[in-house]
């Protein structure tokens, strides 16, 4: 059974850091791109980052780009994503998944989803 283990989440106070961490398992770390969506409360499920292992390419929502930055890890199948000069605005529950090859923003093209950490940022 693939398993997508997040962790990583807590609670900071704008400007401050975070890192998460998607570990995967019972998957081919390489044939899949692994990212990050958030939750808002209220609000519908957005892409925030991806890294296709595939090709290396890498994909980032306008509104975290210069801030944030994802990188995988191969020896462990995890990737992280190192979040700098966080906002209010980034609070939201953060689901790492997993799509075949390349990075999607759909969120009904994912194939895997793990299960979601919850970042809080206080102003």
């Amino acid at each position: 059974e693939v398993q997508l283990q997040a962790s990583g989440g807590g609670l900071v106070q704008a400007g401050g850091s975070l890192s998460l961490s998607c570990a995967a398992s019972e998957i081919t770390f390489d044939d899949y791109a692994i990212g990050w969506f958030r939750q808002a409360p209220g609000k519908g499920r957005e892409a925030v980052s991806c890294i296709s292992r595939s090709d290396g390419t890498t994909y980032y929502a306008d509104s975290v780009k210069g801030r944030f930055t994802i990188s995988s890890d191969n020896a462990k199948s995890t990737v992280h994503l190192q979040m700098n000069n966080l906002k209010p605005e980034d609070t939201a529950i953060y689901y790492c998944a997993a799509h075949a090859v390349l990075c999607t923003i759909q969120t009904l093209e994912i194939h895997y989803w793990g299960q979601g950490t919850e970042v809080t940022v206080s102003s």
